[in-house]
């Protein structure tokens, strides 16, 4: 065997720049946490003008918050919930070994995804026909319409940033089932998988805090 090929087979499971696999792993681990936490600043920034304005207008905010479609927003809660165990399941199929299990999970996080995603602008259709988005055309009646604009406003940029960073997930997922099929991330080296895990549940997280602020606080008040 040529000393190429021998360098080929002997796989230590990090890249060179790392002493162990572990070292790597404790990197890249850290590097997505970073990263989510600028996500958490990100997002607290809404939830914190939400928060300012619902205690401001909460009649009105209770009556935008009557416009919104629960029943739609449970079942979404529930395919988010699902998906997130789908994508726990797919990362522990990489960490086991079995790579086409934990492909075959990840298509079935993206569908759950995709799913979500169109009961969202299946919502936001509705909210069109209604006149309910913020702008020259939207319509409510009431002392409380002026403020109610306000509450879809930050509906609006909440759920469309959420969808957003779906959409986004979904894509990575979609990048990564090939490969993981192939049997390219082993139990010595799934990183990219699991680091992909943490950003899913992460934007899972997020709506677990966006539906009850959006569509269950002071509902009746």
């Amino acid at each position: 065997m040529s000393r190429p090929e021998a360098r080929a087979h002997t796989h230590t499971g990090h890249a060179h720049q790392f002493e162990s696999y572990a070292h790597q792993r404790a990197a890249a681990t850290l590097g997505m946490w970073v990263f989510i936490a600028q996500e958490i600043m990100f997002f607290g920034g809404l939830f914190v003008a939400y928060i300012v304005y619902r205690w401001a207008y909460p009649s009105a905010f209770a009556a935008g918050s009557r416009q919104l479609d629960i029943a739609l927003g449970t079942v979404n809660t529930a395919v988010l919930l699902s998906s997130s165990l789908s994508m726990a399941l797919a990362v522990r199929g990489a960490q086991t070994g079995s790579p086409r299990v934990a492909a075959a999970l990840l298509l079935v996080t993206m569908v759950l995804g995709a799913v979500f995603l169109g009961i969202k602008f299946d919502e936001y259709h509705h909210k069109f026909v209604e006149h309910l988005v913020p702008g020259v055309d939207f319509r409510a009646g009431g002392p409380d319409a002026r403020p109610m604009q306000l509450f879809f406003v930050l509906y609006f940029a909440m759920t469309g940033l959420h969808a957003l960073h779906m959409v986004i997930g979904i894509g990575v997922l979609g990048a990564l089932v090939a490969p993981v099929w192939r049997g390219r991330f082993t139990p010595e080296d799934h990183n990219l998988v699991e680091g992909t895990g943490l950003y899913w549940h992460f934007v899972d997280v997020v709506w677990i805090f966006l539906f009850p602020l959006l569509y269950l606080v002071n509902r009746h008040g």
